[in-house]
């Protein structure tokens, strides 16, 4: 298993733990702290941090030993609300920090159209901070914004940008503004000298409605279908979580292999994933695609050097053989 799906499967079962323990406590139930680590099969030390830290935004009443939601608040979370939460309350060293205000944040329902969280991987964002919080601000308040995009080619002036949402796209903070009249996503951590307008604008329906329900950060671009073979050491993720844009289970298999579909705009929505997952993921259509990676795959293992005569082969195959 590769360093990135050890972290994946691990915040996925945080993420699990959590939704369960938060959706039992919305319900009304009191929970025995030692009665979830049989339930979860962890340690009592980890029940207790879920309890006391994570969930101590919610302030739990605490009596004969087992852990509750005070009565007036039973009910108020949606199970949208509980997967947001969850989705976040597992990850470590995140920016903006996981206080209890921004927990906080995550389930206020006022909020819920402007901070979009999507997958459980995160970048650090370290000086994009403050912009970050007056991109929350005009994006709650309807501000027009103006800024310098970094790109590839040079900076961009973007002027009178309509925000109207700030999305956690596979670990990487993006801001989605309309620029003239053209539905866009920035990087955060790519903008600078942000100028927020006194001006407001009224928020268009549609717009709003795509960037809520869309699961990409390709906005304005037109989708393509997308379908998979994906064979047994794969198929659990994709039955836990949305890989790809607009993904469905179409037909499973005789020996727990899936059909998959998906919609995308670009090839690099798919081809990491294939690649990360080779040999258990094929792809069906596009025609073509399939030939396309496999002629990459060629040309990269073409590429790669012969190994060094010269190195010892003893400590060639103690290296690889290492943790």
């Amino acid at each position: 298993m590769t360093r990135t799906t050890r972290k994946t499967a691990i915040a996925d079962t945080i993420a699990y733990r959590l939704t369960q323990i938060l959706r039992r406590l919305n319900e009304g139930e009191k929970l025995d702290p030692l009665a979830l680590v049989e339930d979860f099969k962890v340690n009592l030390r980890t029940i207790q941090r879920d309890l006391n830290q994570r969930f101590a935004f919610l302030g739990l009443e605490r009596k004969d030993g087992r852990y509750s939601v005070n009565r007036a608040r039973l009910g108020t979370l949606s199970l949208a609300d509980v997967e947001r939460f969850a989705n976040l309350a597992g990850l470590q060293g995140m920016h903006p920090r996981l206080s209890s205000g921004f927990l906080k944040d995550i389930l206020d329902s006022r909020l819920q159209r402007v901070l979009l969280i999507r997958g459980v991987h995160y970048e650090n964002l370290g000086d994009s901070q403050p912009l970050f919080e007056q991109l929350k601000h005009a994006t709650q308040e309807h501000h027009v914004v103006s800024f310098a995009y970094q790109k590839a080619d040079g900076a961009k002036l973007v002027e009178a940008a309509q925000p109207y949402g700030l999305v956690l796209q596979d670990g990487i903070w993006y801001l989605a503004a309309t620029d003239a009249g053209r539905l866009k996503s920035y990087a955060i951590t790519k903008i600078s000298r942000l100028l927020v307008a006194p001006e407001t604008f009224t928020p268009d329906a549609d717009v709003a409605k795509k960037v809520l329900e869309e699961d990409s950060i390709w906005l304005n671009l037109q989708k393509s279908e997308v379908v998979l073979e994906v064979a047994p050491p794969a198929a659990d993720y994709f039955l836990r979580q949305k890989l790809i844009g607009g993904q469905k289970i179409e037909k499973r298999l005789e020996g727990g292999s899936l059909i998959v579909s998906g919609q995308i705009a670009h090839p690099n929505q798919i081809l990491p994933i294939v690649r990360q997952w080779i040999p258990s993921i094929r792809i069906i259509s596009p025609d073509g695609m399939q030939a396309e990676l496999e002629s990459q795959l060629r040309a990269y293992l073409g590429a790669v050097p012969d190994a060094d005569p010269q190195v010892n082969h003893g400590e060639s195959s103690a290296l690889c053989s290492a943790p």
